[in-house]
């Protein structure tokens, strides 16, 4: 039997696509090539933006259209729709949808195994009770393993849910509270991932900074700096050069996790810190719980403590409220930081949170106008930051096949930045080094590049 997946929005959903997979191949299941052959069809879907749940409404037809030509043929198959979409809508999605075969919330993921008995054995699906056991705490069910065959990196979850509730965000409402996954089972994760050749891995989390478990046993807990020693001890032991974590709330943030990052090689020096606003007030009415004063802190101990560190964000505009005085906060905290790049939006309203009954909307145009120049601000940081490290050595990882030249190959650097080179595609999955010797949008370009030990270090 043959299964195909489509998986939408964050990376917390691409690694648990990435444990759905390894269920489906240990159960003898493989890989269809193109959604056509598939007996089984996963959608992992996000909420966190109308656009992500307008683009799975589209592919949602889709599928109902090729299930109406593949049931004329008696060559029928399975459809699951996953993810925070699911948590949002429940069977309400299902009834709009009637293609969907079965729906599975973020909080009943540790059921797709029954899904696929049922498959196995030719059991409707109808047969199953997907309602979940309902615990005084969240329903969580962290996978032993993250990976996806075959790749060289790959994403390590270590918190599910959210506790932060900004007043924009739908996210706590479909993937529940903050729950904390046993360190022991990290490290496990860890060791299998180098056992498979994985060179680099991710901890993932909403709010990864607010990581804390606790055993149940009197004073046996660890939080997130501990955890971050933990891990880089595993790495370097297993010889996975190269780690990383998102997202990182600047509120969560602590001294004692930034000295570990600094302290310990094996951590890039790359860092994606969520700003959002510049403005106090906005700051405020979106619930970060932080000020433009306190970020800027942070980011000035950061940098004192990494000084060869790149940093990026997201930035909300035209929230409810926002004044031509709050942008131009805005402008100046860009300016002040200088990021390497950001994820730049304009606010839509979520119905469900705190800011949708929110008085003083802001206009479609006026959010469009405000955002360009958002825009326009971060290319000219961008350019402005890359342009600097033209002519520099540095070390990468090799990630694959450029997608406009065969012959070329495209790396990333550890402060998450792009290169493009010409090379052998086995050397793809290993570090290399190379002289970084032009710039073509935001892309680095070398000449060549000669494969290098795995040692922690960018400088070369």
């Amino acid at each position: 039997m043959k299964y195909f997946f489509e998986t939408y929005g964050c990376q917390m959903n691409s690694a648990q696509s990435a444990a759905f997979k390894g269920v489906l191949r240990e159960r003898g299941w493989s890989e269809a090539q193109d959604r056509t052959e598939a007996d089984l069809v996963v959608l992992n879907t996000c909420s966190v933006r109308i656009g992500a749940e307008t683009r799975v409404w589209g592919r949602l037809a889709q599928y109902a259209a090729l299930k109406k030509k593949r049931k004329a043929v008696q060559r029928p198959f399975t459809l699951v729709v996953t993810g925070c979409m699911v948590s949002r809508l429940g069977e309400a999605l299902k009834r709009k949808a009637p293609a969907v075969d079965q729906v599975l919330g973020t909080t009943e993921t540790s059921l797709f195994p029954r899904i696929l008995e049922s498959l196995e054995q030719g059991l409707p699906l109808q047969a199953l009770s997907m309602e979940p056991v309902v615990h005084e705490k969240p329903v969580c069910s962290f996978a032993p393993f993250h990976g996806e065959e075959g790749q060289f990196r790959s994403f390590i979850p270590i918190v599910h849910g959210c506790n932060n509730f900004c007043s924009y965000c739908i996210v706590p409402y479909v993937r529940g509270r903050e729950v904390s996954r046993d360190p022991r089972s990290i490290r496990e994760e860890i060791r299998a991932l180098a056992q498979q050749g994985v060179r680099e891995i991710t901890l993932l989390g909403q709010n990864v900074n607010s990581y804390q478990w606790k055993s149940g046993n009197p004073g046996e807990s660890l939080d997130f700096p501990g955890l971050l020693e933990v891990v880089a001890s595993e790495a370097e032991k297993n010889g996975i050069p190269w780690v990383r974590f998102l997202s990182s709330h600047p509120k969560d943030l602590s001294s004692e996790a930034i000295r570990v990052m600094a302290a310990c090689r094996v951590f890039c020096r790359h860092l994606h810190l969520c700003v959002q606003h510049g403005s106090n007030a906005i700051l405020a009415a979106m619930n970060r719980g932080y000020t433009r004063e306190a970020y800027l802190e942070l980011v000035a101990e950061i940098r004192e403590a990494m000084p060869d560190i790149s940093l990026s964000t997201d930035i909300l505009i035209g929230f409810p409220g926002e004044t031509q005085g709050d942008l131009e906060q805005t402008l100046s905290l860009m300016e002040a930081v200088k990021f390497l790049y950001a994820y730049m939006y304009h606010y839509n309203p979520r119905e469900g949170t705190a800011a949708f009954t929110l008085p003083d909307r802001i206009s479609e145009a006026i959010k469009r106008k405000r955002l360009a120049q958002v825009i326009a601000l971060q290319k000219e940081h961008t350019l402005e930051l890359l342009q600097a490290r033209i002519g520099l050595r540095v070390k990468v990882l090799v990630e694959g096949i450029s997608r406009k030249n065969a012959n070329e190959l495209l790396t990333r650097t550890e402060r998450d930045e792009m290169v493009v080179v010409p090379g052998s595609p086995a050397f793809i999955g290993s570090f290399a080094e190379l002289h970084i010797t032009s710039l073509r949008g935001n892309t680095f370009r070398a000449k060549e590049l000669s494969l290098c030990p795995c040692d922690y270090s960018d400088s070369l």
